[in-house]
């Protein structure tokens, strides 16, 4: 069943360096814990796996941002673990707690038991895509997602969120051998997911490298960069003859822009730790770049959201007009959005963000 055709563009444009007449904006964990309407669909569905095996609920909640904001861009709801969790690891999530593995990868024998899950595991996942993009009619693009090599194996290893990453980077550093074995595997694993969400109708993929800024300098080129790199080189760069924009986000990686302004994607995203303007001198003509606010500022009163996109804006400078390619921006924030942020200063962020551009654009 073909799909309708796509009435905003917009980011797919900017994704491009195509001149857009406004900066696109979506927001990482557009679909989450601060609409009262996902918790009520998480409510009905009795956990967050509920909510991401299922591919109604899953269309369900990814549909709810859009419903209140004018946001440009779609993202799958699901969780950057549902790799490792179909390579039997066993993903679960307590109430009040992050995700957590049954089996964590700690020895040789586990690494070396690792392969890249047979994809029909991830069934799910695909049938929510496909379900989100005929729900959407054409609305706006939809993201698929997948987290990092990196950032899949710190999980896999520490069996849960890490506050030093000791047991993760105690093997990188004792047996750097195992590691590569593991981010292989991964990288492997994690361009094959993309490529089905692809099929399945995502129109752009995002690759979250969420914990490489936690690595030293060395050690991040070679299991981080390195391993992203791998994944990319596997993915597919068109579909039913429309090009899929590729995403890299690495949160911390500020002090690599100029190194990740070479990889074989299209877009690098940033955390509010950047300068707009110095991340654009950096990696100059070769990629958009998506971001950056503090995701603590929708927190504060309406007209100072309103200064500091407008300030994010200017850091990034004016953007490309007119035929051809340039620098362009998709506006972001530096990471996810806080579970706890008024849902009404969202509205404030979106609609500053598509005002003050639009100026910006005509000026």
């Amino acid at each position: 069943m073909p799909f309708a055709p796509l009435k905003n563009d917009t980011f797919l444009r900017a994704c491009r360096r195509q001149a857009t007449p406004y900066t696109p904006v979506w927001l990482m964990r557009q679909a989450g814990r601060y609409l009262p309407e996902y918790r009520a669909s998480r409510e009905r569905a009795g956990s967050f796996m509920g909510l991401a095996t299922n591919p109604q609920f899953a269309t369900e909640v990814t549909l709810q941002p859009l419903e209140r904001y004018a946001l440009d861009a779609a993202i799958l709801f699901s969780d950057i673990l549902t790799v490792p969790d179909a390579m039997g690891l066993g993903l679960s999530f307590a109430t009040g707690e992050g995700p957590r593995f049954a089996s964590p990868v700690r020895d040789e024998a586990a690494v070396r038991k690792l392969a890249a899950p047979d994809m029909d595991k991830l069934r799910y996942v695909f049938d929510a895509v496909t379900s989100i993009r005929r729900a959407l009619d054409g609305r706006v693009p939809l993201i698929g997602f997948s987290g990092s090599p990196w950032t899949l194996a710190c999980y896999m290893v520490e069996g849960q969120g890490s506050d030093d990453y000791r047991l993760v980077k105690s093997m990188m550093y004792s047996r750097p051998d195992l590691m590569h074995r593991m981010l292989e595997v991964n990288a492997d694993a994690v361009a094959a997911y993309l490529n089905q969400q692809i099929e399945a109708g995502a129109q752009a993929v995002m690759v979250f490298d969420s914990w490489g800024g936690v690595l030293a300098d060395g050690a991040f080129q070679e299991f981080s960069l390195a391993a992203t790199r791998r994944v990319l080189a596997k993915l597919h760069r068109e579909h039913d003859g429309q090009a899929i924009p590729r995403i890299v986000f690495t949160k911390g990686g500020g002090l690599w822009l100029e190194e990740m302004g070479g990889l074989d994607c299209d877009v690098l995203g940033v955390d509010w730790t950047v300068n707009l303007g110095r991340a654009r001198a950096l990696v100059g003509d070769r990629k958009a770049l998506q971001g950056n606010l503090d995701p603590n500022v929708l927190f504060a009163p309406p007209e100072r959201i309103e200064e500091q996109v407008r300030a994010t804006l200017r850091s990034f400078g004016a953007p490309h007009t007119g035929p051809g390619t340039g620098p362009t921006q998709v506006f972001n924030l530096g990471h996810g959005i806080s579970q706890h942020t008024p849902a009404e200063n969202v509205q404030v962020l979106v609609d500053a963000v598509h005002k003050l551009s639009q100026r910006q654009v005509v000026a």
